[in-house]
């Protein structure tokens, strides 16, 4: 058994060398954020010291989900007790958490007067709790002073703690997410501190709850069709109901870079895939993040 991972490791460790110095393909290239609503968000998330991991996680839809009044919003700091080799979020020791951000999140969906809201947050291995009691009251808070918002949860996994977990399904939110990130085989070397099998044990807690549950993976890591396949049929195995599959793109030096780049073709077949084994929604392209088109699977549009 040892050989294979070896030389699994070894293949893995071979593209991602032949890959470094590659160009982006055209289907990759991005448009420069700008527009009406982008630039309102941005300056209200400054004003209010906000954090958002559209910009801390350089996402490429950043100008097209800003504009149509959609942001995911980052709470408990912006500094990491993980260091996942795909993200860009600061590591380190975290800050205190700061009692006053769910009221100043809160106030500022008020103010962009959005309909959906998605909110997520940092690793917190540092607190006892994870942070689930602080996420709690953030969507609590976010609920009471925007009646009728509907609130996507994209949360940590509190190390598999079932009271945790609990704590974010009885604020309610419309979604929780949790993202495996990637296949079995590679979670160990693309994720830091994390297991596949807690992962879907969160999944599984959520879905049991009544509330709809969701994961994304990235591709272009050195997974195989089959290990697509597999971890489709696993999120399906424990409830999931909506999956985001996207390209994985360094988001800056010093990151990992991709094995390969996925032709769209190939992303709209694990779509077709994923709806014939029972999603609800799969939203499968280069350029999709775990929050692309969240208000639809909240059922706004």
């Amino acid at each position: 058994m040892f050989f294979p991972f070896v030389f699994l490791l070894f293949l893995t460790i071979y593209y991602l060398r032949m890959a470094q110095g590659r160009r982006l393909p055209p289907w990759l290239k991005m448009q420069r954020a700008s527009g009406e609503n982008y630039t309102k968000i941005k300056n209200l998330s400054q004003q209010l010291n906000l954090n958002t991991i559209c910009s801390s996680g350089n996402c490429p839809n950043i100008g097209e989900c800003w504009n149509i009044g959609t942001a995911t919003f980052m709470i408990l700091g912006d500094i990491c007790t993980r260091s996942c080799k795909f993200c860009a979020t600061k590591t380190g020791e975290p800050l205190k958490p700061d009692p006053k951000e769910p009221s100043r999140l809160a106030a500022a969906v008020k103010i962009l007067n959005l309909l959906h809201c998605v909110i997520t947050s940092v690793d917190r291995d540092d607190l006892p709790d994870g942070g689930a009691l602080f996420w709690a009251e953030t969507i609590k808070e976010v609920k009471k002073i925007n009646p009728g918002i509907t609130i996507e949860a994209l949360i940590p996994d509190f190390n598999g703690n079932p009271d945790n977990i609990k704590l974010i399904i009885s604020a309610k939110p419309t979604i929780i997410s949790h993202n495996l990130e990637t296949v079995r085989r590679l979670t160990p070397i693309i994720r830091s501190n994390a297991k596949y099998d807690t992962s879907l044990f969160v999944l599984k807690t959520v879905a049991e709850s009544g509330i709809p549950a969701k994961s994304g993976i990235m591709l272009g890591l050195g997974e195989t069709e089959k290990e697509i396949i597999e971890t489709m049929d696993d999120l399906r195995q424990v409830g999931c109901r909506i999956m985001t599959i996207g390209q994985y793109l360094k988001p800056a030096e010093g990151f990992m870079e991709p094995v390969e780049y996925i032709e769209p073709e190939k992303f709209e077949k694990y779509r077709q895939i994923g709806i014939e084994k029972g999603f609800d929604f799969v939203e499968s392209s280069p350029l999709v993040r775990s929050s692309y088109h969240a208000e639809i699977h909240a059922g706004l549009r």
